[in-house]
């Protein structure tokens, strides 16, 4: 992996992500933001409605993280769904920084939440 693509997985912003249908098989793209987080890299979303994405994430752990900005990339990532109360509430403190008027146990309790392990990185 080049030094602009490991500076631009340094510091979050918009991206895509690929994961599988569960019931289709078929690739679903959608834009996202990513966080980072103590050198981690998460994705979120703002509380409420249930997500594909996560669903078919928890069905097939294994997804493509796009990085669309002024640095392009397709990288195989792998999805860690946070689920521990404890874990979701410290890296949720830190997204609220982010999203300001966000409420931190409204996160916890109704917001998905994923560590992302890039497989470039991994090795």
């Amino acid at each position: 992996m080049d030094d602009r693509t490991r500076r631009a997985l340094s510091r979050g912003h918009l991206i895509d992500i690929t994961t599988t249908g569960r019931g289709s098989g078929r690739p679903r793209r959608i834009e996202i933001v990513f966080h980072v987080i103590d050198g981690r890299i998460y994705i979120s979303g703002m509380p409420g409605r249930a997500r594909s994405w996560l669903a078919n994430m928890r069905t097939d752990p294994r997804f493509t993280f796009h990085l669309k900005g002024v640095v392009r990339a397709d990288l195989p990532a792998v999805a860690r769904p946070i689920t521990d109360e404890l874990e979701r509430r410290r890296i949720f403190a830190e997204i609220v920084k982010v999203w300001r008027n966000q409420d931190v146990e409204t996160m916890v309790a109704h917001s998905p939440l994923v560590e992302v392990t890039i497989q470039d990185l991994a090795a």
